[in-house]
């Protein structure tokens, strides 16, 4: 019933301490839980609900708003400093804010029983198919940490319930570095007489900044038309089409992702659109600016509607465009989507709050502007990389090697982005 000696999904394991893969009330060593007895939602083992046809699973199910609880087992022979992988799977049916209120967390725990370091929220989340999710995370274990309780919990939601299935728990090898090379451009052309001259002044920079061989370059906000005194609606052309074209011949000689930002038409709409163009030239998607400001609506733009997150080869990334950065929705939306750095094309701005949607979000954020530097920003807001007006003279151009498996731990709070997503509330009135 709780076999020993499989692989936890998705890494080696060199040494599996909990694999259940079926549940029955005889001999199941996990405990119902909640910090109060009185909050307790119902707790029990459920034969007839289980994933790929074994049998069992742990019920939780949740009667009034206040309850919050679910399943408890402690596991033994952590080794401090190493890295486990931990793994379930889960069925919800009415959960209120599935995502905040459906938990699993590894709470490491040292020889005397006292808590050692800080919980690892389980927040990486993937589709496994007949109505079921899979969660997992890789984490270290803590100093002094000998054990760890794994805790799979629900609650505030009136009527709802969930079934945890297929718990795994083993230790991996430690996961290498992901390292991205970032570049970021600060030039502003004056005098242009044309989109098309402004879009091949752009692609003389791209030239240089590729010679610092980044994974992807970002390009300022409106490059077809600052300079040119040419209207939002004058510059503006299909996506895809010739400076989508243009760009892709670029990101292909380079080898390189590249973001740029510049009109678009789209029928009788004018949108300030953002682009994300591929390592072979190709258009990965777009994003239209969210929070359009006054000035551009009285040039007869409108507005997008979608934060949406791309793939790319070496992870998952936003886009946002200049005003986006006063408001908190389009980068939170991106990164509770999985976004892990975030460019931001831009005309000029706060700078304070630049730094604030990396911090607050947890992500890299990586801006490209006129009448603001051109930044690279970690997720604790440290600037590792700068391009401003001061050294346009030198290239104007910002690069930096960051490093996307890094993980920032606050030492009172643990994992500050697993907390961010697993705890931020979309119910807010």
């Amino acid at each position: 019933m709780f076999a020993l000696g499989v692989r936890a999904s998705g890494d080696d394991v060199r040494k599996v301490l909990l694999n259940h893969r079926a549940f029955s009330e005889a001999g199941c060593p996990w405990q119902p839980y909640a910090a109060r007895e009185e909050i307790r939602p119902s707790c029990t083992v459920d034969g007839q609900v289980s994933r790929g046809g074994r049998d069992g699973s742990l019920r939780i199910e949740c009667g009034e708003a206040i309850e919050y609880g679910g399943w408890r087992v402690t596991v033994g022979g952590i080794a401090a400093g190493a890295w486990y992988r931990f793994d379930a799977y889960y069925r919800a049916r009415e959960a209120t804010e599935e995502r905040r209120t459906v938990v699993a967390w590894l709470d490491w725990q040292k020889q005397n029983g006292e808590r050692a370091g800080q919980p690892d929220y389980v927040y990486h989340i993937e589709d496994a198919g007949d109505s079921w999710k899979h969660v997992w995370a890789l984490a270290p274990a803590p100093e002094e940490a000998t054990g760890v309780r794994l805790d799979l919990l629900f609650g505030w939601s009136p009527g709802g319930t969930v079934w945890w299935d297929d718990v795994s728990l083993g230790q991996v090898d430690p996961p290498g570095p992901r390292q991205v090379r970032v570049a970021t451009v600060y030039h502003r052309p004056e005098g242009s007489k044309s989109a098309q001259e402004n879009v091949e002044e752009f692609c003389t920079w791209i030239d240089k900044a590729a010679q610092r061989k980044p994974d992807i370059i970002c390009l300022p906000e409106g490059m077809t038309m600052v300079g040119t005194e040419l209207t939002y609606a004058v510059v503006a052309e299909p996506i895809p089409g010739p400076t989508s074209e243009r760009l892709g011949e670029l990101a292909r000689r380079h080898n390189c992702y590249l973001v740029a930002c510049y009109n678009e038409r789209d029928g009788k709409g004018v949108y300030n659109t953002a682009i994300l163009l591929d390592r072979q030239g190709r258009l990965v998607g777009k994003y239209r600016k969210f929070y359009v400001p006054r000035e551009e609506i009285e040039g007869g733009v409108t507005p997008g509607e979608d934060c949406a997150v791309f793939e790319t080869d070496f992870g998952k990334v936003g886009m946002m465009i200049c005003w986006d950065v006063q408001y908190v929705e389009p980068a939170q939306r991106m990164a509770l989507k999985g976004a892990e750095v975030i460019f931001l094309p831009i005309w000029g701005g706060n700078e304070t709050l630049m730094k604030a949607r990396a911090i607050e979000n947890h992500v890299f954020l990586v801006s490209s502007g006129y009448d603001v530097p051109s930044w690279i920003i970690d997720p604790e807001g440290k600037v590792l990389a700068a391009a401003s007006e001061e050294n346009e003279s030198q290239g104007a151009i910002a690069v930096a090697e960051i490093d996307l498996n890094r993980r920032y731990v606050e030492p009172w709070l643990g994992d500050m982005r697993a907390r961010f997503i697993k705890e931020h509330r979309d119910d807010a009135r």
